[in-house]
């Protein structure tokens, strides 16, 4: 093979492979049914009559996802009036449902909190941090969005307002049907979710 060849093959393999890095995080969520922190059951199928479902990574005793928790409320304050359902979800192993419910009892968590006891939405959505969301088509299960609600927190770090809002942006994006670049939307801060 000559040289120009060799060149052209060795650019072309890493233009696909960081074709699929840019693009790894985009899955679908499965099929779930998953009791919350009142015991009330839900699936994704009891969600089917909505646009959306937005999912916020919870867990027990982690500072960021307890700061960020008003901002989540915010948003879906904001979204009262469309067809979107916001919920929680904890998938660390340590946080059972007791734990989990003297936390929302304590913070006023007033979200259902499902509990991810054998980690299948964390192993499908490829969780990694707590404080993370998702906005999810519960007909077409893709996940449309990956990453945190704003800007304002930080490791060490907390603005007292959010320059970028990219919960909020991102689900005006896909109401209005369009597509999220997730390219513009930075990592998630929060607590290491560990996954067995």
């Amino acid at each position: 093979m000559s040289r120009a060849a060799l060149l052209i093959s060795a650019l072309t393999a890493c233009i696909f492979s960081g074709s699929i890095a840019a693009n790894d995080w985009l899955r679908s969520i499965p099929d779930f049914e998953l009791s919350d922190q009142n015991g009330i059951t839900h699936s994704l199928e009891s969600f089917s009559d909505r646009d959306f479902i937005v999912l916020y990574v919870q867990g027990v005793g982690c500072p960021i996802a307890r700061i960020a928790t008003p901002s989540y409320r915010d948003v879906r304050a904001e979204f009262s009036e469309k067809n979107v359902e916001f919920l929680m979800f904890n998938s660390n192993i340590q946080d059972n449902p007791a734990r989990i419910a003297k936390e929302a009892k304590e913070f006023k968590i007033d979200f259902p909190i499902l509990k991810d006891t054998n980690q299948e939405l964390a192993k499908a959505l490829g969780v990694e941090r707590t404080a993370e969301v998702f906005i999810v088509n519960p007909t077409t299960k893709d996940v449309l969005y990956r990453g945190p609600i704003n800007d304002q927190l930080g490791y060490e770090t907390q603005r007292n307002h959010a320059n970028s809002h990219f919960l909020k942006d991102s689900l005006n994006t896909v109401l209005e049907g369009g597509i999220v670049n997730i390219e513009d939307i930075p990592d998630s801060k929060g607590c290491l979710v560990a996954i067995f």
